[in-house]
């Protein structure tokens, strides 16, 4: 960590005494296994929040959760903040602010009081994939400093995958961070950004730019930046550094780290969209959405998925969770918040095809729009 931002110039390159400070960790539910890479580790934010208070500044540290008690019990967020005198909360305690941007989507964004309040806001993202925006990371960590009920209403209104990654880099254009470390010690590979796999990889990324820092993450585990569309968007709009060759990478040899193996979600929809001719990706667009459904061997009528639905398309009853299919958007917010991995996604046959046929094809690079 003393390596990473001595690199930079300095933790006082970015904070100094006296200055209040929010760090955004990326605290999904209250699952308690923390190991499982679907959260910012605790460990790992406790490190950064003592260099923070030994450096002088005020601090808190939060997330907005919609969880029932206290979300961050169970994970150890809690006794860990209690414990080095870092005041917790749930983003909603300090309320939020209406602050206008210069979007291609939104005009304004209700962003964290807590957040805008700060003189530097710290970003904490952990490095994961995820089944709908392809890669979560440090843009897309910053959705959370927006109130839950604004998220869901987004996810309805912003159901495809180019508008959704251009409605987050609004977010980020709203009130990007200082500072982002990005916690890449344990990763979560395959379903993510709740159902995937662990993946140890040993990192810890960090910058002043998140879209930079997103770029290197992506490039670590072999995901071409053309696919994770909030880099696409944010580097169009000249938000950021969106490829590894228009940076300076300090520190470790990047090409010592990559992990070429590293599982992704299935073959996204924006990168058939590069692959295959227009006209036909139009045609073929229906078989290409992924499909939640619940496997009730695992389901346990938890209600999660039920209270996040942006479109209310789930019920509870008869011991499980039911999905209304033809009221469904597939945004896969109950994929993403289910602590049992009771919400599986399904491909459709046809799909599995052209995915499978548009992944052995050469990527077309279309010209970047200009800002």
């Amino acid at each position: 960590m003393l390596r990473a931002l001595g690199l930079l110039g300095g933790l006082e390159r970015f904070v100094s005494r006296g200055r209040r400070v929010f760090v955004k960790i990326n605290h999904l539910s209250a699952d308690p296994d923390v190991e499982r890479g679907a959260i910012t580790h605790p460990a790992f934010a406790r490190e950064v929040l003592r260099l923070l208070k030994d450096h002088g500044a005020d601090v808190m540290a939060g997330d907005d959760v919609a969880a029932v008690g206290d979300p961050f019990l169970a994970t150890g967020f809690r006794e860990m903040c209690r414990a080095i005198g870092v005041t917790l909360i749930n983003e909603k305690e300090a309320g939020f602010r209406d602050v206008p941007c210069a979007g291609r989507v939104l005009d304004s964004v209700f962003v964290s009081a807590a957040a805008m309040d700060a003189d530097v806001l710290v970003n904490l993202p952990k490095l994961k994939t995820h089944s709908f925006t392809v890669f979560t990371g440090a843009v897309k960590n910053l959705f959370g400093l927006l109130p839950s009920g604004r998220r869901h209403e987004y996810h309805r209104r912003y159901a495809d995958q180019e508008t959704f990654a251009e409605m987050l880099v609004d977010v980020l254009s709203a009130r990007p961070p200082e500072l982002t470390i990005m916690d890449a010690v344990v990763a979560m590979e395959g379903a993510g950004p709740n159902a995937g796999r662990p993946r140890s990889l040993g990192l810890l990324l960090a910058g002043p730019n998140a879209v930079a820092v997103d770029a290197v993450a992506a490039e670590a585990i072999g995901l071409p930046q053309d696919e994770v569309g909030t880099t696409a968007a944010a580097s169009a709009r000249g938000l950021g550094p969106g490829r590894v060759a228009e940076l300076d990478v300090l520190g470790d040899d990047l090409t010592a780290h990559r992990v070429p193996d590293f599982r992704k979600p299935a073959l996204t929809l924006r990168a058939l969209k590069l692959r295959l001719p227009r006209n036909l990706y139009a045609v073929l667009q229906a078989e290409l959405v992924l499909t939640p459904e619940v496997d009730p061997k695992s389901c346990t009528a938890c209600g999660s998925c039920a209270a996040i639905c942006p479109v209310a398309a789930i019920d509870l009853g008869r011991g499980r969770a039911r999905i209304n299919r033809p009221a469904c958007i597939r945004c896969l917010c109950c994929h993403e918040v289910c602590d049992f991995r009771a919400v599986r996604l399904r491909q459709r046959p046809l799909g599995r095809l052209i995915r499978a046929a548009g992944a052995a094809l050469p990527v077309r690079r279309r010209e970047r729009r200009k800002p």
